[in-house]
């Protein structure tokens, strides 16, 4: 399936590849936000959601103290049951955030340096076509400014669904490769560019920067990506429901049916199940945890200040060519703007059927996470489902209850 906005997209159709120089991007608190958002006007806003081709969706909206949540269509076409409370489902790129968390609590642990090369840690596997680890950083990595190829788009399984739609996919749904299997697609291509420095301000979103980050991780810890989550994040916060699930072929419980649609083809199928367990984008979760964790990270609660600043370090979110756009990305991080003033923090992430868009206020008071439970490969439909996500994160974190 597909990059197509950077750094929100995981995956949606590999034919389109697209889509924060401040020491940091705002940090001012959003006006009027001091209250859980309404209940009525959450909802309102997520039905607006599920208008847009979509079977399912719930969001939660928080002050820390007081949760707010709505739940709008089905959980499964063939029962008509209502999405459950707390719904399990993929997060998708969301994963990258937890995943450079646990890099940044290496780097005050003084184990490694941001400014490390990637070949001090992989040697020999960043190579080849022009690509170069001694001349990408580990910063360079979780910024997205490696210039590095997009492995995905020659992932078998993707590759397969694009061409035969659901038998491609059903097909190849179960493959596992190892992340220097992946590393290794991303190599048989020229890289974008070859960073130029320290303070590379090229920017483009590629999953492969994550396979290499988790693969870092493993060799500094011995350890790998999945068990650090655990052992520093999901465990210490209480994050229960989140985790790779151990068996590809089943999924955690209550959850919702992920519905893809292929391209020519408007049926829905049913896409949950799949073997996805890689550092740019493994993990399941719900609505309630994907808040708890964000809230916790702007809160101060999982890094020193020094390394938080570090991760809210930002460069335009802008691809090779493309002026428009006013986000920004940090290390495994994102900003944008509110129409009420100031700004929030965010990840959102995409797997096949299911979307995750959130936001967090800068002093982490007040989070909101919606969860989409229908993916097309239709661009009209996506980016209107994507603005009516924007509008309920953007009134959720703007406006107070009445």
């Amino acid at each position: 399936m597909n990059v197509r906005r950077a750094g929100r997209r995981r995956v949606r159709s590999a034919a389109m590849l697209a889509g924060l120089v401040a020491l940091c991007a705002p940090v001012g608190a959003p006006g009027r936000a001091e209250a859980a958002p309404d209940r009525s006007r959450l909802q309102a806003d997520l039905d607006a959601v599920r208008k847009h081709g979509v079977t399912g969706a719930w969001a939660e909206a928080t002050d820390g103290r007081t949760a707010r949540t709505v739940r709008s269509g089905v959980a499964d076409l063939a029962t008509g049951r209502p999405v459950p409370r707390n719904a399990h489902y993929r997060i998708g790129s969301t994963t990258k955030t937890y995943v450079a968390v646990v890099l940044l609590q290496l780097v005050a642990e003084g184990r490694l340096s941001l400014e490390d090369p990637v070949e001090r840690w992989l040697p020999g596997v960043v190579a080849g076509n022009g690509n170069d680890g001694r001349e990408i950083t580990v910063r360079q990595l979780l910024r997205h400014n490696s210039g590095l190829h997009e492995y995905i788009l020659d992932m078998p399984m993707y590759k397969a669904l694009l061409a035969e739609g659901y038998q491609g996919f059903s097909r190849e749904r179960f493959r596992t490769h190892r992340p220097e299997e992946l590393v290794a697609m991303a190599m048989r291509h020229r890289p974008n560019w070859v960073p130029e420095g320290p303070d590379e301000q090229r920017w483009s979103y590629s999953n492969t920067n994550y396979i290499l980050a988790g693969m870092i991780v493993e060799r500094v810890t011995g350890r790998t990506w999945e068990q650090e989550v655990r052992a520093r994040i999901t465990r210490p916060l209480k994050l229960n429901d989140t985790a790779v699930p151990p068996d590809p072929r089943g999924f955690p419980s209550p959850h919702v049916t992920a519905y893809q649609r292929f391209l020519d083809d408007d049926r829905l199928y049913d896409v949950t199940l799949t073997a996805d367990r890689y550092a740019d984008g493994g993990l399941v979760g719900t609505t309630r945890d994907v808040g708890r964790f964000f809230r916790a990270l702007m809160g101060g609660r999982l890094l020193p200040p020094d390394q938080l600043a570090e991760m809210m370090k930002t460069v335009p979110e802008r691809e090779p060519g493309n002026t428009e756009g006013s986000g920004r990305y940090g290390l495994g991080l994102e900003w944008s703007p509110l129409s009420c003033g100031g700004g929030y923090w965010h990840h959102g992430g995409d797997s096949l059927g299911v979307s995750n868009r959130l936001g967090v206020t800068p002093d982490g008071r007040r989070s909101v996470v919606v969860a989409i439970s229908t993916e097309t490969l239709d661009e009209n439909t996506e980016v209107a489902k994507d603005a009516a996500a924007a509008r309920l994160v953007d009134r959720a974190l703007c406006e107070p209850s009445t």
